[in-house]
């Protein structure tokens, strides 16, 4: 079950505030690219950390920021999560599955094209319908294999639901990611020109 909008922005801006301290007290070491790489290090680990471990997604984009050889990230993930939960994800192995995507080319696609093709117009109607069948079920499974490529830790989710379900709790917790820098970037906006 996820958390109420306000709630979850709230525990994610208090948590991202501890990472943007800890960003700007070694910001004269970095250098924009650096330093880029931080905030979004520490701005992914907040928003994990704000749904508590309770998502696969969250707690594989944690051990996946805690494994980094980078003495800076490792220090960012410590002091948002606190150091009994950092503990504990040091122990969380996400286990990582590389997919072997073979190429054709675009001929011997083309002919294929045209073989299914004349093949389908040929075959009795009760073929034809089993072939969709048999060709809409393997459209979803190679949408459901990109999916399990844009969500972390979704390589290692077996089951379509439960893959529906952390995307949707993924992108959830993106928008409330997004709403909360795009505000904070406002305010310090509204801050500046009051100021000048």
């Amino acid at each position: 079950m996820r958390p109420t909008t306000s709630a979850f922005k709230q525990e994610f801006l208090k948590k991202w505030l501890v990472g943007l301290k800890i960003c700007s007290s070694s910001v004269n070491n970095m250098n924009i690219v650096q330093r880029k790489k931080t905030i979004k290090l520490s701005a992914d680990v907040a928003m994990a950390s704000a749904r508590d471990g309770k998502t696969l997604w969250s707690r594989a984009l944690i051990a996946k920021a805690s494994k980094q050889d980078d003495d800076n990230n490792k220090i960012i993930v410590e002091k948002i999560l606190g150091d009994d939960k950092f503990q504990r994800v040091i122990t969380y192995n996400n286990s990582e599955h590389s997919s072997n995507g073979s190429f054709t080319r675009k001929k011997v696609l083309r002919r294929s094209r045209s073989l299914r093709w004349k093949r389908k117009c040929m075959a009795p109607p009760s073929q034809r319908v089993l072939a969709t069948s048999i060709a809409k079920r393997l459209v979803v499974k190679k949408k459901a294999q990109v999916l399990k490529t844009l969500v972390p830790g979704g390589e290692s989710m077996v089951d379509d639901i439960s893959l529906l379900e952390e995307t949707l709790d993924y992108i959830f917790s993106l928008r409330a990611q997004v709403d909360v820098m795009r505000r904070l970037v406002n305010a310090s906006n509204e801050v500046s020109e009051n100021c000048k």
